[in-house]
């Protein structure tokens, strides 16, 4: 079960090699393609490679319009209906009780799975926990805290700080400069190398900040972006910025699905104490964003929060100690309700932690025996990726 929500099942199959390899020599895997997602229907926007250099008001037109031309029920595509459909096809396919692997929003699906059919679950493992009462626009302290980390690391590592001593600073500069106004920049497109103008605006540098924070290894190329940000050298900050856009492929997330989740299970409970208590900078754009787009275009019923009743079936928690968006606190909370649950947590992960070290190895050793404690030591020696000093990229 995938993330998002809005990423079809089809769309992580380099899991097979990177994640499941140990796993698929004995048992069958199938990933699901979520109503809304992928080949199931997928309630996607096109992106363009002019969407690279609009502004944020272009950008909002064309998203706006791409909600008005939907033709589907959003209020169809929640998550239990998904788990709904899940049943269906273990039934179809005629298995007995499955086993689960969700990452990142797929914990969530997963979750309301094996709450709504008991029955039908034999083991879960999830990997970057989404706890029940997490509301995906609130993760400010989230964000920040990973954010804290990057630059207290680069503070404590002689090279790093050295280079860039005065990293704290330089970000704040950049926000209180983007803060005051967007800023038009002419530079060569890292895609085609032709002269290009583009519009950098507050919520494009802070999202792009964000998304960096997934990675570890992506995230020690921070610095470098900042700085030479800073020094108004925004050629690499804008190719990173562009790195998720691939006009080549449909492997997009299905924005429309990602909306009509959030707009019904997670806006309605972002309540103004909770906005209050959660503001962050690297949050502020979503927090800002959704509960008005949820009110003016997507407009669907919200689902009633239902306390998590017990999961009974043994569960493996995954998570990376500098997740941004679900740190291990938020397995903690979902362990809560669950009678076998056990977390493993690895310093230098972050949101994903599936495919790293020997934990392929561990995901094997969970599924066949998933009462059995496991030795997770091994996952200690993942190390910390190296901080990217300059443009040939990070130090060996």
């Amino acid at each position: 079960l995938a993330g998002g929500p809005g990423q079809a099942g089809s769309d992580v199959l380099l899991l097979l090699k990177a994640a499941f390899d140990r796993v698929r020599a004995t048992r069958d895997i199938v990933f699901i393609d979520q109503r809304g997602t992928g080949r199931s229907g997928k309630l996607g926007c096109v992106s363009k490679p002019e969407h690279e250099t609009m502004g944020d008001a272009e950008l909002m037109a064309e998203l706006r319009a791409c909600i008005a031309a939907n033709k589907s029920p959003l209020s169809a595509y929640t998550t239990l209906a998904a788990a709904r459909d899940l049943e269906r096809v273990r039934l179809a396919l005629g298995y007995g009780q499955v086993n689960l692997w969700g990452g990142s929003y797929g914990t969530r699906l997963a979750q309301t799975y094996a709450r709504a059919y008991p029955s039908s679950v034999r083991a879960l493992v999830l990997d970057g926990v989404a706890a029940p009462d997490q509301v995906i626009p609130a993760g400010g302290r989230d964000s920040q805290t990973a954010l804290d980390g990057v630059f207290a690391a680069c503070a404590k590592d002689a090279a790093c700080h050295k280079a860039y001593p005065n990293l704290r600073t330089e970000f704040d500069g950049l926000v209180t400069r983007l803060e005051a106004g967007d800023l038009r920049l002419s530079l060569p497109n890292p895609r085609t190398a032709e002269q290009t103008s583009f519009t950098m605006s507050s919520d494009r540098f802070l999202g792009t900040v964000h998304n960096i924070l997934y990675a570890p290894a992506d995230a020690r190329r921070l610095p470098f972006l900042i700085h030479n940000a800073s020094q108004g050298r925004w050629q690499p900050f804008i190719a990173r910025q562009n790195l998720a856009g691939d006009f080549g492929n449909d492997a997009s997330m299905s924005m429309l699905l990602h909306f009509a989740v959030v707009c019904a299970e997670d806006v309605p409970r972002f309540t103004p104490e909770l906005m209050k208590a959660d503001a962050a900078v690297l949050a502020r754009p979503l927090a800002e964003m959704m509960p008005k787009l949820c009110r003016d275009d997507i407009k669907v019923p919200a689902v009633p929060y239902a306390e998590p009743t017990r999961i009974d079936a043994p569960a493996l928690l995954l998570s990376g100690a500098l997740d941004p968006v679900t740190p291990p606190h938020r397995a903690a909370s979902a362990a809560r309700s669950m009678a076998h649950a056990q977390q493993i947590v690895v310093a230098n992960a972050g949101h994903g932690v599936s495919q790293l070290g020997c934990a392929p190895r561990l995901l094997r050793a969970f599924l066949d025996h998933p009462q059995d404690k496991l030795d997770a030591a091994c996952m200690a020696e993942i190390p910390a990726p190296t901080f990217q000093l300059g443009s040939a990229g990070p130090q060996p």
